[in-house]
């Protein structure tokens, strides 16, 4: 046998180990900054919020008809809901997104008349899988944490970064301002934001 093989083969099997090492912390750290910041969401969650990001919706400057992709806030999140109402009367079109399966992306639907949207997985109100899908041309997306590049904190489903990725559409984080953090570890899996939105007023990021 080839003892440079053997070597080569000891060699592949370390580096291997490193990066799953390495994968395997970087894991274990977003795990501790999630818990973290769930624990400061909550501290900002104020009555405000709602009319308070509604007031920058020209600043996203959409154009009349535009497809939106929104979301219902769960109990702890950033609302958007007035924002998304002020949207529609500036021309836009919303979509709500649902899920679809484990590892897959969103699919977003319009709500016909007279319906609503109600618990689906994981407590989220969404939309039923028998309304009209639609494509969105901008998401809105929601957070745990951002940093001054972009980077998104988010649940760890991946969800949200599949949808991104597949959609190659301009997503915009929703937040409160003191959501935003210095850094924030980024894989190569990881989307990154276009802007952020938060009470303050819109942010967007360098390509």
């Amino acid at each position: 046998m080839d003892l440079r093989e053997v070597d080569g083969a000891a060699s592949l099997s370390e580096r291997l180990g490193s990066q799953l090492r390495k994968l395997e912390m970087s894991s274990a750290e977003k795990s501790t900054l999630r818990a973290a910041a769930r624990e400061k969401r909550l501290s900002l969650k104020r009555a405000d919020f709602p009319a308070a990001i509604a007031h920058h919706a020209e600043s996203l400057n959409l154009a009349k008809g535009t497809i939106l992709g929104g979301y219902h806030a769960l109990p702890d999140e950033a609302d958007p809901a007035l924002l998304l109402e002020r949207l529609v009367e500036l021309g836009c079109h919303i979509a709500y997104p649902r899920v679809a399966g484990k590892g897959l992306p969103l699919e977003f639907h319009r709500v016909p008349d007279g319906e609503v949207l109600a618990p689906g997985a994981f407590g989220i109100h969404e939309p039923l899988d028998t309304w009209p899908r639609i494509t969105p041309r901008v998401l809105l997306v929601p957070l745990l944490a951002f940093d001054s590049k972009g980077h998104r904190l988010g649940f760890g489903g991946g969800f949200y970064d599949r949808t991104i990725a597949l959609l190659n559409v301009p997503a915009i984080g929703i937040a409160y301002a003191g959501q935003q953090t210095e850094s924030l570890p980024a894989e190569e899996h990881d989307a990154k934001l276009n802007a952020v939105l938060t009470e303050k007023g819109l942010t967007r990021f360098r390509e």
